[in-house]
């Protein structure tokens, strides 16, 4: 039996570890060409053959000229077709109150986080448009719809990819191109080196099943929405906070 991504492409940002990681490696098991996007150029070649990945890219998303390069080469790669972008890129910015942030890393967060993705979101969609056929995942966060105390770049940046994914689900909704956004909780990878053990402790306090999320938890949900199946859901908020989340 095929997979659901036979024949299909895709890319996935911050594809070198944890969600990204995962969610490229159930993309190829299902039939996938995968490119994985990444700043780490070691954990990459790792990560290449743990995915099966048939590309992978070195690039820092919250540069506009280096993601535009990085699509030219994966489409490259592809054949010139692109179906599915997963743009799970990010990172947590220093564990801070607002009042003490210091100006340069809330720029950083912000620019990873929010202008970075609206650069892969912005090079996917005129290929997909000219395949009349695309789906676009945003990772978010439970924290773009709470706010986390002592991560207010960090909210502020997942809040602000909510609300592009909205934005970009309404201009496509009749293209065939489907764009949604997940809001995990936390999820034990990689990403917990960035954070300080007080707001880790934070973070599983709010959530009511008393535990982390788990990778294939949130992966699962990813690939539904970047398959076809997923087609009459877009501009859409899908929650995996385990309780948290309260709309």
């Amino acid at each position: 039996m095929q997979g659901r991504f036979q024949d299909r492409t895709a890319i996935v940002t911050g594809g070198a570890s944890g969600i990204g990681l995962d969610v490229a490696t159930r993309l190829a098991a299902e039939g996938a060409q995968v490119s994985l996007w990444d700043l780490n150029e070691a954990a990459l070649a790792k990560a290449k053959a743990e995915s099966a990945a048939v590309d992978t890219q070195v690039l820092d998303i919250a540069d506009a000229a280096q993601v535009a390069r990085a699509m030219e080469a994966s489409l490259t790669a592809f054949g010139g077709r692109l179906d599915v972008l997963v743009a799970g890129a990010g990172i947590t910015g220093p564990n801070s109150m607002l009042r003490d942030y210091p100006v340069n890393a809330w720029q950083r967060v912000i620019d990873v986080n929010l202008n970075g993705l609206f650069y892969c979101n912005q090079a996917a969609v005129a290929p997909m448009e000219r395949n009349g056929y695309g789906r676009i995942v945003n990772v978010a966060s439970v924290a773009g719809k709470e706010g986390n105390p002592n991560a207010s770049a960090y909210s502020a940046s997942k809040a602000g990819v909510i609300g592009l994914t909205k934005a970009l689900g309404k201009e496509l909704a009749t293209t065939g191109i489907c764009v949604n956004c997940v809001t995990p909780a936390a999820v034990r990878t990689p990403i917990f080196d960035q954070m300080t053990q007080q707001h880790i402790d934070f973070m599983l306090s709010k959530i009511p099943m008393g535990r982390f999320g788990a990778l294939e938890e949130v992966s699962s949900l990813i690939c539904w929405l970047a398959s076809a199946e997923c087609s009459f859901s877009t501009g859409a908020v899908f929650d995996v906070s385990g309780g948290r989340a309260t709309y």
